[in-house]
């Protein structure tokens, strides 16, 4: 379970990739005009337009990315099939398509079904027709839909059983949420904590925003966010449900970060810095912090754990304190910067001294746990060694390296599955017995592991993706 979880982290890592620019943009959109959101400024309405476009779709990214990442040679035709499920999950779960098989008004859950759970799952389902059935050999007269083509006709089949299973199962999610959220309206910071921990482990599932509803907004006549800004709150409560991220975001995470490129691979550390320092500006700048906390939710989930915890501990302190400030985007350096004039706010200045002991106990408690439990955090997974990254072949002819290496692997009817990582040739096979160990080194490779019956890697180095493609070619 634990190897699909690091499998699933890896495969989310290429749309997380692009939400740091998302974040910068609509932050800076939003700093340059930050009453009417792009109304009064068209340069901030181009920014913020231009981020709202990929933030707005992390959903879907995510079913791309999860289809790509999880097929067994990350093959095109996986992410047709997951964006496929993409669209029958959002379109047959709409509230416009509810409310026409119901003849009556939609449930409120399903004006939410565009959640990154519902796309993490379209890409798993994508990622299953590919790797079932991408060899699927149909009669002639259907020979058309035979292999790869048929793919995405059965990520269809299976998305619609799963839609029905959703029908019934989402509002009970949703409706459990905004109850749990209003019963504990009336416990004061104990709530407040109780809201920011689970507000931060209900973020991989995307229901967070059922709970936001219950504090942010006026579904329990609490409405947090509007009260805060406009003034017709009660000074000293207002802002309660928003104050206890900001050291989290500002603070906290870029101190897990910095965390996890200390405790990365020497080897990997440039890697994890690009990922990590762009991710935790983000969560500062803009406290968009989706970039940074996927590049370890599922690598780590324990460790996505503790953030949570901590999460909570933050808003449960920050409302016992004299200390309101609010957001109108996220809990970042600008909303921070902007909310010290607004008719709630509250000591804004205890924040800063906060904020840096959060910083300061994200980075402890994330470096000890890392080195401790041996987590695979960004710059730290067990795909290649110091070692295997200075391999570096001999012989720059990958074509004669591949052959050389697919004969030792018992030839291509022994091969049933090839894929690669940064320096590991991972290849699944039928026969053990044919492998030779001693035909795949004299093609001038490291050394070869073979971790189970059916299971082979060739360290190549970091050339590896030259001879991958060549051994797929031949085969």
């Amino acid at each position: 379970m634990m190897k699909f979880f690091q499998r699933l982290g890896k495969s989310l890592m290429l749309p997380v990739a692009c939400l740091p620019v998302a974040g910068i943009l609509l932050g800076i959109g939003y700093m340059i005009d930050h009453n009417g959101w792009g109304a009064n400024n068209i340069i901030a309405a181009f920014l913020i337009k231009g981020g709202g476009a990929i933030l707005d779709h992390l959903a879907l990214l995510f079913a791309i990315g999860v289809s790509i990442g999880m097929s067994d040679d990350n093959d095109g035709t996986a992410a047709l099939s997951g964006l496929v499920s993409w669209l029958l999950f959002t379109t047959l779960l709409s509230s416009a398509a509810v409310a026409m098989y119901t003849g009556a008004d939609a449930n409120a859950a399903f004006g939410s079904i565009e959640n990154v759970l519902v796309g993490i799952l379209a890409g798993l389902i994508g990622a299953y027709s590919y790797n079932k059935f991408k060899n699927t050999k149909l009669p002639e007269y259907l020979a058309f839909f035979s292999g790869k083509r048929c793919v995405a006709i059965i990520s269809a089949g299976i998305t619609i059983v799963a839609s029905i299973a959703l029908f019934f199962i989402w509002p009970f999610l949703y409706g459990a949420l905004v109850a749990f959220g209003k019963a504990i309206v009336g416990t004061g910071a104990v709530g407040a904590g109780l809201y920011g921990f689970f507000n931060r482990l209900l973020i991989p599932t995307g229901l967070h925003h059922a709970l936001n509803n219950v504090f942010w907004f006026n579904l329990a006549n609490i409405n947090d966010l509007a009260n805060f800004w406009s003034g017709k709150g009660t000074y000293g409560t207002t802002g309660m449900y928003m104050a206890g991220f900001f050291p989290v975001m500002m603070f906290g995470l870029p101190g897990a970060a910095l965390a996890m490129y200390h405790t990365a691979k020497t080897t990997k550390k440039k890697i994890a810095a690009s990922l990590l320092g762009a991710a935790a500006l983000c969560a500062f700048l803009t406290g968009v912090t989706e970039p940074l906390e996927f590049s370890f939710m599922f690598l780590a989930p324990g460790l996505y754990l503790v953030h949570a915890v901590l999460t909570g501990i933050s808003c449960a302190i920050v409302a016992l304190l004299p200390l309101r400030i609010g957001f109108n985007f996220s809990a970042g350096l600008f909303d921070y910067i902007l909310s010290f004039n607004a008719p709630m706010a509250q000591n804004p200045w205890l924040l800063i001294p906060i904020g840096l002991a959060f910083f300061v106990i994200y980075y402890v408690l994330f470096r000890f746990i890392i080195t401790k439990f041996n987590l695979k955090t960004p710059g730290r997974e067990d795909d290649d060694t110091e070692a295997e990254m200075k391999v570096s072949l001999a012989n720059n002819n990958f074509t004669e390296v591949a052959a050389i290496i697919l004969e030792g692997l018992g030839g291509k009817k022994n091969i049933t599955n090839i894929d690669n990582c940064i320096t590991r040739l991972r290849v699944e096979i039928k026969d053990y017995t044919a492998v030779d160990e001693k035909k795949i080194k004299s093609a001038g490779i490291a050394g070869v592991i073979r971790p189970s019956k059916t299971s082979v890697q060739v360290i190549v180095g970091t050339q590896v993706q030259f001879v991958a493609d060549e051994i797929k070619k031949m085969v």
